[in-house]
């Protein structure tokens, strides 16, 4: 009966441990999830803070492409007011943005002295920059969400996952494939 209770205590004991080791990898695994989202957030901020010295630059020597300078500015508008919302959503409304600043880019090629203008040049180098920041940041976050999904779904961690409330998170990615095509620029 000694060697019995022994056994069952051993088991409990397992048991408890990896309950516990179970929890905090799936703590660690959203916090870096969290932490991940959080760059990118970061990212995006200082993209949309940047916009509106590019517009204003481009304003001056391309006054008359107002639809384009309007679809950034209104695009900006939209990604900032996104801010907050589900990754999907977030991504929908950045995605729309970098189509505009596509255009924007565009204009560039039409007004060569546009290019020449130090401001357009260093805010677009800059905007360049951030854009891969941000692309890295989403791969980054988008490792760290399969690896905590994958961690939620795979057995026998999937049993308990539910019962800590543990839920799966979205990735930040494109969900339309219309949003992934070229804008088509054309100017009359």
């Amino acid at each position: 009966m000694d060697t019995t209770v022994l056994i069952i205590v051993a088991v409990l004991v397992v048991a408890a441990l990896f309950l516990v080791a179970t929890y905090n990898r799936l703590v660690t695994l959203r916090q870096r999830v969290r932490e991940a989202w959080s760059d990118i957030d970061v990212q995006l901020k200082r993209r949309h803070d940047l916009i509106p010295n590019l517009v204003e630059t481009v304003k001056g020597y391309a006054a008359h492409e107002r639809g384009t300078l309007e679809a950034v500015v209104q695009a900006r508008s939209t990604a900032v007011q996104a801010a907050g919302q589900a990754p999907e959503q977030r991504a929908q409304a950045e995605n729309i943005l970098t189509g505009a600043l596509r255009q924007l880019f565009a204009l560039a090629e039409a007004y060569p002295q546009l290019r020449a203008v130090e401001s357009f040049t260093q805010l677009q180098g800059e905007l360049t920059a951030t854009e891969d920041k941000i692309s890295f940041a989403r791969r980054f976050y988008n490792g760290n969400v399969r690896d905590y999904n994958t961690s939620l779904m795979t057995f026998p961690t999937s049993l308990f996952a539910s019962m800590f409330g543990f839920a799966p998170e979205q990735y930040f990615e494109v969900a339309d494939a219309t949003e992934r095509a070229v804008p088509q620029v054309k100017f009359t």
